[in-house]
């Protein structure tokens, strides 16, 4: 499959009064799976639906490639769209879905359920080809739906929060096909999601957005180690966020932080404090602290060490960290 650059220079996008996207600058380079992540309103949707040409931009220009795709009809832009609900047709096959694209631009039967059924051969549905969608496990219709998108040869694919409806044993094994099937394709993908979790696994660019704007752009890496804003710290989660000496806010990660219950001789920060809240989480034990200067503090424990020195609500502790595994918030 073809690729190729996506860029957004200066996009807004107003509902009315409402500024949904607010002088967005983004680049994707070919063959990148970028996640749009952001809670509910923050314009994520606003972005990709502007990108497929299902919603007009305000001000701004979208590069795909060296064309400018800004004012160009749907299907002349050179992406696909596939939807959080797939939007397949019930009535019809999982082959005449993937084939109604080209149903629509009168491309001959014959042709067009070739073209189809190479598609579904390389999704490895090629031997249900003949199934209604409700005749379809919930993985099988995402991979008709992949298929469908994938008819027109599209250099861009814009996926609409697809794994959403999936319960999480699914989601994890259809995130993970997802990631395949953008390596085999070399395709750019854009992903839009409000899961940390599925971005952190998905992603080769994450975007965090908030309130229209981009908060923070990078690999999900650079994003989970070194986040700039609270607002960053406190969504994609693992950190604390807490007032330095000099009263500006930082951001400590919850597993470079040691507890113990007396202060460590070469200790760098500490906070006496008490255990407010145990609570497992599979492997690990989160340990919810307070204090009169610290209303929280989170500590992962991996779950042999907390078993060695168990802690229950009340006890009193310290927790510790490294002025390296400290991070400034911008204001």
């Amino acid at each position: 499959m073809p690729s190729a650059d996506l860029e957004l220079i200066h996009v807004v996008k107003h509902y009315g009064a409402t500024t949904a996207v607010d002088r967005v600058d983004l680049r994707v380079p070919a063959g990148r799976y970028c996640c749009l992540l952001g809670p509910s309103g923050c314009g994520k949707t606003s972005i990709l639906r502007m990108i497929a040409g299902h919603e007009q931009v305000s001000e701004g220009d979208i590069l795909l490639g060296r064309l400018n795709i800004t004012d160009l009809p749907t299907a002349q832009r050179g992406t696909a769209m596939m939807f959080q609900s797939y939007a397949l047709f019930p009535h019809l096959s999982a082959l005449d879905n993937v084939a109604f694209a080209l149903r629509m631009r009168g491309v001959p039967r014959e042709e067009r359920h070739r073209r189809a059924l190479a598609l579904l051969e390389r999704v490895s549905l090629a031997a249900l080809a003949h199934r209604k969608p409700a005749e379809l496990s919930g993985g099988q219709q995402q991979r008709v739906a992949l298929a469908r998108a994938l008819i027109n040869e599209p250099k861009l694919l814009l996926l609409d929060e697809p794994l959403s409806a999936l319960d999480p044993f699914l989601r994890v094994r259809m995130r993970a096909e997802l990631k395949e099937w953008q390596k085999k394709l070399s395709m750019s993908f854009v992903h839009v999601t409000h899961s940390q979790e599925e971005a952190m696994a998905l992603a080769d660019v994450v975007v965090v957005m908030n309130h229209g704007r981009i908060e923070q752009q990078g690999t999900p890496h650079e994003v989970f180690d070194a986040p700039r804003t609270e607002f960053v710290a406190r969504f994609i989660g693992g950190h604390n966020v807490i007032a330095g000496a000099d009263g500006d806010l930082i951001a400590v990660r919850t597993d470079r932080t040691v507890l113990s219950r007396q202060p460590l001789p070469a200790a760098g920060n500490v906070i006496p404090a008490m255990v407010r809240s145990v609570e497992y989480q599979g492997t690990h034990v989160l340990i919810a602290l307070a204090s009169e200067t610290v209303p929280e503090l989170s500590v992962m424990l991996p779950e042999a060490q907390f078993h060695a020195a168990p802690w229950q609500p009340g006890d009193s502790a310290c927790a510790h960290w490294a002025p390296h595994d400290v991070h400034r918030l911008a204001a």
